[in-house]
């Protein structure tokens, strides 16, 4: 073998077995873990409301929803914002997408700590029990 060919099957060797970054190795070591971590977090998720839904006690706890968040005021608050975004930008202006999208961040942002725990004690409850 020539010295020229010698040098290019190993320039060639070279490029094929690049060794990868140690950073980039940890980099996408733990991308990969919390990917896995979202994937269960998911399932469990999935297999919660399921089994919500099975017993019937996802109604009752959005039933329940529902009724505190009239009781404590929200619902009329969000109503009124709702009032509020459609006369500022215009009936005709805003579609019922635009509309949600808009009072979506607020709502969620508003509903009291006191019900958010209620709740998430309630699921615990049932997920203790079943």
């Amino acid at each position: 073998m020539s010295e020229s060919e010698y040098k290019s099957k190993d320039a060639t060797y070279a490029e094929d077995t690049q060794v990868p970054q140690v950073g980039s190795t940890i980099g996408a070591t733990a991308e990969s873990q919390a990917l896995q971590r979202r994937r269960q977090e998911e399932q469990i998720r999935a297999t919660i409301n399921r089994k919500l839904e099975e017993s019937g006690e996802r109604e009752r706890i959005e039933e329940l929803l529902r009724t505190k968040l009239i009781e404590c005021g929200w619902r009329d608050e969000l109503k009124h914002f709702c009032k509020e975004v459609v006369k500022n930008k215009g009936l005709e202006k805003i579609s019922v997408e635009e509309l949600v999208a808009e009072i979506t961040p607020r709502g969620r942002a508003t509903v009291p700590d006191s019900i958010k725990a209620e709740l998430l004690n309630r699921i615990r409850k049932f997920l203790q029990t079943n």
